[in-house]
């Protein structure tokens, strides 16, 4: 079950952490992967690193938010693959330079790139390939999200929340559109995941701990089992839902 054999993925923002854990296991189920992230050296990285466990993958450097860019970064990954994309997990969420403030401190300029990698950036991958799919009757799309778009949350990341709401309404209404022609569309909402390890003092992560009832925080390689299932043909029933995963911080 779950076999991706024959398929064609492409994972943004797969250069390191959720995404880099989704594209290994989208490989290891039989895709061909195509990595993007916006530094070519991590991207070729995971590359090869999927490459070493013989399956297929290349490298896409882009950003995600210049349309133009991911058009043709795309057609030219599916070119050396031979086949159009079929799975699309779009997983590039937080902006280079992230700021991390309360609204009243912020800019307008500050508000732009969350919005764009969030909400233009994951439009720009779906327009890229969604043709191909009603055309084949055949697609998958993952939009990776965050819990704090529907829980207000003391932060001081109101922009990030913003792009997360405003990409799961988006993707609601697409999958409404799109069903019929074979191609569903579902959201991923993530918990606390293990990159904040590398970015948070020890006694944060403690605090962060005892709100997760698993009490641990999330695995990439668990989000990609998860993205898994949802680009197999075995969730052709599953559309235009947002699905958590976060060790029970949240319950609904």
């Amino acid at each position: 079950m779950f076999d991706l054999t024959g398929r064609i993925a492409f994972v943004s923002g797969a250069g390191q952490s959720v995404g880099e854990g989704i594209a290994k296991v989208l490989g290891k189920q039989g895709a061909s992967v195509i990595v993007n992230d916006l530094h070519s050296d991590r991207a070729e990285k995971v590359a090869a690193a999927i490459a070493e466990e013989g399956n297929r993958a290349v490298a896409a450097a882009f950003d995600v938010t210049d349309f133009d860019a991911t058009r043709d970064g795309i057609r030219a990954a599916e070119a050396e693959l031979g086949g159009p994309v079929d799975i699309v997990v779009n997983n590039a969420g937080v902006a280079e330079g992230r700021i991390i403030k309360p609204f009243r401190e912020l800019s307008p300029e500050d508000w732009r790139a969350p919005i764009d990698l969030n909400i233009f950036g994951a439009m720009n991958c779906i327009k890229v390939v969604l043709d191909g799919m009603c055309d084949a009757g055949w697609g998958r799309i993952v939009q990776i999200s965050s819990g704090s778009a529907r829980t207000g949350q003391n932060i001081n990341q109101t922009m990030y929340a913003t792009g997360k709401s405003g990409i799961e309404g988006f993707i609601r209404h697409l999958a409404a559109e799109t069903g019929r022609y074979g191609v569903t569309a579902n959201i991923v909402a993530l918990g606390h995941q293990k990159n904040l390890e590398d970015k948070m003092p020890a006694d944060m992560i403690e605090a962060i701990l005892t709100t997760i009832p698993i009490g641990r925080l999330g695995d990439p390689t668990e989000v990609g089992a998860f993205c898994a299932y949802l680009a197999s043909e075995e969730a052709g029933g599953i559309t235009g839902q947002t699905l958590d995963f976060n060790g029970g911080s949240q319950t609904r």
